[in-house]
């Protein structure tokens, strides 16, 4: 069965739906690659056209098709130790001088988890057996479900030292070769859930020493950024950091937060 290609409608339609959702704005140019992700649903159901999609997608008779389609839109890419300046930086400024009861971080935009499992690393070896955890959320249950396995294919491990390698991670063998897991404690420090960050925080959701929303704001109009922004800064104790992408910037957005050097914030 031919499907038909994405109408300028049908389009707007979902791009509509997924700023209103997870804030996303999808400029114009995605349009092919939103029907390319798309189509194998389509495929799936045996509909023809993209506006059929939608509505199937929106209806309560799918209720998971909702959650997959939002899965296969807000998809990104990610891999261990991305811009590692962030990870010096975690590791001789504020791990090396932490004197705390505990230790609590939160990876706002995880994906499929190679975030919070790096910062792990840094943090099993800063600060040992004391106390200390960290939350990985996403909006994607998809990446989620990768990120609880921690198994992961050894081209994501371009930044990482071999020693982390080494002592934090198992390296897969036979049927498992070219794969590695992180290690059981390791993983039982990383609590990964779901977080719409346009939503209202979870209830009892705490607050954390640091909180890294790296790779996000870039998809988010001026007023989404704010709105997001303000309302996980009121997740951070006083004193804590705020971690953005190096291509990102809270110039305009916030004064909330105090710029410490460019990427990385500070609240008073």
């Amino acid at each position: 069965m031919s499907i038909s290609p994405i109408t300028p409608e049908e389009f707007d339609r979902f791009r509509r739906l997924i700023y209103d959702h997870a804030g996303i704005s999808l400029i114009p140019e995605k349009k092919v690659m939103v029907a390319s992700r798309l189509a194998k649903r389509l495929d799936y159901y045996g509909v023809s056209t993209y506006g059929e999609y939608f509505q199937l997608a929106t209806q309560r008779d799918h209720p998971h098709e909702f959650q997959t389609m939002v899965n296969i839109l807000t998809t990104n890419e990610t891999y261990f130790f991305r811009e590692p300046k962030h990870f010096d930086f975690f590791r001789e400024e504020i791990m090396k001088n932490w004197r705390g009861e505990q230790f609590r971080l939160w990876s706002a935009a995880s994906s499929s988890g190679e975030e919070a499992y790096s910062l792990a690393m840094v943090m099993a070896q800063e600060l040992g057996m004391r106390r200390w955890e960290i939350l990985g959320s996403d909006l994607s249950t998809r990446v989620l479900d990768i990120a609880k396995q921690g198994v992961y294919t050894m081209d994501r491990l371009e930044q990482m030292d071999m020693s982390l390698m080494a002592k934090y991670c198992l390296k897969g063998v036979r049927s498992q070769a070219g794969l590695f897991k992180v290690d059981q404690k390791l993983r039982a420090r990383v609590n990964f859930q779901q977080v719409n960050l346009m939503q209202p925080l979870p209830t009892g959701i705490g607050k954390f020493d640091v909180i890294f929303l790296r790779n996000v704001l870039i998809y988010f109009d001026q007023d989404t950024k704010k709105q997001v922004v303000e309302r996980l800064a009121t997740a951070l104790k006083p004193g804590g950091y705020f971690f953005v992408s190096h291509s990102e910037s809270l110039h305009r957005i916030t004064d909330q937060l105090q710029s410490i050097k460019p990427s990385i914030y500070r609240k008073p």
